[in-house]
């Protein structure tokens, strides 16, 4: 049996073959005759198509595939190339864990230490705070090498050593001990001469009762030394201060009242030459005391204000400090600055006092005189100048 194809063609075959053969005169005479020539003819034709096998015909089919195919251009194949497929997302977290707990030198656990996991290049990848026990735990991280860091106050920061985690480990962190941290002490060293410098400012700015000068008492007890430049400069300020100018009035009219020193006379002759003597009296005493004297036998010129302790050390503390001094290493020392300035001073008032009253009687007598007059100020000084005192800038031994 002809395949349905073979059969279609056969058939075309014939329908072709009637056409033509219609289209000729003899017609009439071939359909007439119907001999077997013509059966033959008609059935040389139409076997040799019937017994095409289907093999060929499926060859024939394929070669006009090819022929068409090969007559469109060539579509580009989809390519394999790892190189260029879509590269996938990572997932967000992991297998893997990182725990600890934190403690102190003495093993002791530490809460609230901030706890942070960094990367290994040293990037922060998350940050918790440790629990009460201490512990803590970073989970579903990816694995990879990873450094903690811990922070808690009070203690000195840790950073534990790089390591690495695989993929499902859980990884426990050894060794998280934080030591205490040292304290961060900031010491200003500066050079005593400035130190000295703005404490004598601020004795400068003392006044009894808002009004006399107080510039000697020192209220800061473990004050800083003087340099002889700065023993000089104090005494400068307080011997020529306007409030000393008035007392050296004051004093001069009280002798002009009671006639002492009666070779001065009266009058403003006799008033003017006590003033004078009253000044240089004061003046030289001054700068021998607590300048000339204290520079050369390296000696405070001030009174260190004790402030505390019982009446008895006070007063003891008062009337000593007339006869010793602190020397400028902070030693006690006999105050010979004292002693020696007040000799001095009466030696040279010799010069300028009436004839009937000059002598060794008179530098004694201004010796004593300047001895007592400082036990008696320094009495003063601890008991009552504080209370009366402004701007006072220490508070005395304490």
């Amino acid at each position: 049996m002809c395949p349905p194809a073979a059969l279609r063609t056969s058939l075309m075959s014939v329908t072709e073959f009637r056409a033509v053969a219609s289209s000729l005169p003899w017609k009439h005479a071939l359909r007439k005759a119907q001999c077997p020539r013509l059966l033959a003819l008609l059935a040389s034709a139409i076997l040799p198509l019937c017994m095409v096998p289907a093999s060929a015909l499926a060859q024939q089919r394929t070669a006009a595939r090819g022929i068409s195919s090969r007559s469109l251009p060539d579509a580009p194949l989809p390519k394999s190339d790892p190189q260029n497929s879509v590269p996938q997302t990572p997932p967000s977290g992991g297998s893997a864990s990182v725990g600890g707990t934190v403690l102190d030198a003495s093993g002791g656990t530490v809460s609230g230490a901030d706890v942070s996991l960094m990367d290994g290049d040293g990037t922060q990848l998350h940050t918790m705070v440790s629990e009460a026990n201490g512990e803590f735990n970073f989970a579903k991280i990816p694995a990879g090498s990873y450094l903690v860091t811990v922070y808690a106050k009070g203690f000195a920061p840790f950073t534990s050593a790089e390591f690495a985690v695989a993929v499902q480990q859980a990884y426990e962190l050894p060794d998280v001990s934080l030591s205490v941290a040292t304290a961060n002490i900031e010491v200003t060293v500066r050079p005593t001469e400035l130190i000295a410098a703005e404490q004598i400012r601020a004795a400068e700015k003392q006044r009894l009762v808002g009004f006399f000068p107080n510039f000697y008492t020192s209220y800061i007890y473990d004050a800083a030394p003087l340099t002889a430049k700065q023993k000089f400069s104090l005494a400068t300020r307080g011997t020529f201060d306007p409030v000393a100018m008035l007392g050296i009035a004051f004093a001069a009219g009280i002798e002009q009242a009671n006639n002492s020193y009666a070779g001065y006379g009266q009058g403003v002759a006799g008033y003017s030459k006590r003033f004078a003597a009253k000044f240089a009296d004061g003046r030289s005493s001054d700068f021998l005391t607590h300048a000339v004297f204290p520079a050369l036998l390296h000696q405070d010129p001030r009174y260190y204000y004790q402030g505390s302790g019982s009446v008895k050390s006070r007063f003891v503390h008062a009337v000593t400090s007339a006869f010793v001094a602190r020397s400028d290493s902070g030693r006690p020392v006999p105050n010979a600055s004292y002693l020696l300035g007040d000799m001095c001073s009466g030696a040279l008032s010799n010069l300028y006092y009436p004839k009937a009253n000059r002598g060794a009687h008179l530098v004694f007598t201004n010796t004593a005189v300047g001895l007592a007059g400082r036990v008696g100020t320094n009495l003063m000084r601890e008991f009552l100048s504080k209370r009366l005192t402004t701007n006072v800038s220490g508070d005395g031994k304490q």
